[in-house]
């Protein structure tokens, strides 16, 4: 039977990129002090093996592009489990607060007067570069990185201001903007943006059938077809991408497709 706690609480926790090897010691006694856990699409099966077998685990996917639970059902159940004296943690991919929606969850609680512990993950723009090599800063190219969505939020009028982003010649790590990729080549090479700037594609960051495409800006559209990039993956947009292991042909990249299909 699940434990009753004298007063309910959430925790939002970030199960990392994919690894379960990636979670923190913090994620692992979260989650096995869970009586409810809510977890998104992207979570790895793996990670539940932390769960206790009496916990109630409720999948709640949430993916772009596809069907997902409405993010206000979420809400109501989190604050109805914790008004039930239940330890309830939100499972999330890569960190709760990097377009995980954990800000908005975080003021849903506190509005309810609920209790709220956030326990950070590694997000999937810092884990799936680092797993070929590609940096994020690098003191002889860039000062920063900027994170961002490739899409525009829901109800939202515009998305990311493109033209802003390439006047920062900083290195762009976009979340979820495969299935806009050429909306932003283009949106960046008329912002002046080099044809020949490397472009870096992590899918499936860290798990065990993760893909790397290191290409150009001027072909990433092409590219994405011709090898079936999907979702999940990072697009990484920067001369720190020269850095990445190995060749950075897509000759190799080619040649790592053909080898992962015999």
């Amino acid at each position: 039977m699940r434990r009753a706690h004298r007063q309910g609480r959430v925790i939002l926790v970030g199960a990392g990129p994919g690894d379960p090897e990636l979670l923190t010691v913090k994620a692992v006694k979260a989650i096995g002090d869970a009586d409810v856990l809510l977890v998104d699409d992207l979570v790895a099966d793996e990670v539940l093996q932390y769960a206790r077998s009496d916990a109630r685990i409720v999948h709640v996917g949430k993916r772009g592009g596809c069907k997902s639970t409405p993010q206000e059902f979420i809400e109501r159940l989190m604050i109805a489990e914790a008004r039930a004296g239940h330890c309830v943690v939100r499972l999330k991919g890569g960190d709760p607060f990097v377009f995980g929606r954990g800000g908005e969850e975080g003021e849903a609680l506190r509005d309810a007067g609920i209790v709220c512990e956030v326990v950070s993950g590694i997000t999937a723009g810092l884990a799936g570069p680092a797993a070929f090599g590609i940096p994020l800063t690098h003191r002889d190219v860039c000062h920063g990185a900027i994170l961002v969505t490739g899409h525009a939020g829901e109800g939202a009028d515009v998305g990311p201001d493109w033209t802003a982003l390439a006047a920062t010649g900083l290195p762009l790590v976009i979340y979820m903007g495969v299935s806009r990729s050429e909306e932003i080549r283009q949106a960046l090479l008329a912002a002046g943006m080099r044809a020949d700037m490397p472009v870096a594609l992590v899918q499936n960051a860290t798990r065990p059938n993760q893909r790397a495409l290191i290409t150009s800006l001027a072909a990433i559209s092409g590219d994405i077809c011709k090898y079936r990039i999907g979702s999940p993956a990072i697009m990484v947009i920067g001369e720190t991408v020269r850095y990445a292991y190995g060749a950075v042909e897509r000759e190799a990249f080619a040649e790592n497709v053909a080898a992962s299909k015999g």
